[in-house]
């Protein structure tokens, strides 16, 4: 049940502005093994974490490259195909098509688009900070139709905590959370919070920076 929430503006008219503003969630058992985000790749060109499940090392829930390309994996409930693209703007997904109305998503956007708002004005590390602040919210956006229809028996269960922007249940649920800026220059930050172990109450952050090849 992983969420991301991102802003693209590959041409941004401010100076002070990003070109890119993504922040993730990557929801998982506490027990499935991996490794924290760093360079890896032939020639270390891919700045990710690794999924270090026996069978499925290698790999990842989101990365960037060095060249600027970037990737990210969420679980999808229901299979169905989009054959539109899409260009700059901002947007969010979960466990469904790109901006799904589901009110989690649509709740976590609202949060995301008024730190966005407020990110020519503030510094980078308090806009990291405001992003992880709101990628931690649990308040769960129920009663939502459209995540119960889409997830039918198998979400009923967990539903009070599944439609929260942060899922936190005994032995699955938020593990790691992404903000990855790109500003006007292509220079790239990227923080990432993970929990320690199995114990959601231990967290470390870390911060990778780089500048994208042309």
């Amino acid at each position: 049940m992983c969420i991301i929430f991102f802003k693209f503006d590959p041409r941004p008219v401010s100076k002070n502005a990003y070109r890119l503003i993504l922040a993730a969630n990557r929801d998982e058992f506490y027990h499935r093994p991996s490794k924290a985000a760093d360079f890896w790749g032939s020639n270390n060109e891919i700045l990710s974490g690794l999924d270090m499940e026996e069978g499925k090392e290698g790999g990842t829930w989101l990365g960037i490259s060095t060249r600027g390309k970037l990737a990210a994996l969420t679980n999808y409930l229901q299979p169905r195909l989009d054959p539109d693209a899409r260009g700059r703007g901002t947007y969010g997904l979960s466990n469904a098509l790109l901006d799904t109305p589901w009110k989690k998503l649509c709740f976590g956007k609202q949060l995301f688009l008024e730190a966005v708002g407020r990110s020519q004005a503030l510094p980078k590390d308090a806009l990291v900070a405001q992003l992880l602040d709101m990628l931690n919210n649990e308040e769960a956006q129920l009663p939502d139709p459209a995540i119960e229809d889409q997830g039918r028996e198998y979400v009923q269960p967990f539903l009070s905590k599944y439609a929260a922007v942060c899922v936190r249940c005994s032995d699955y649920g938020t593990r790691t959370n992404t903000v990855i800026l790109v500003d006007a220059d292509g220079h790239v930050t990227f923080t990432e919070r993970s929990m320690l172990g199995t114990d959601p109450s231990h967290w470390e952050t870390t911060t990778h920076e780089f500048k994208l090849q042309s």
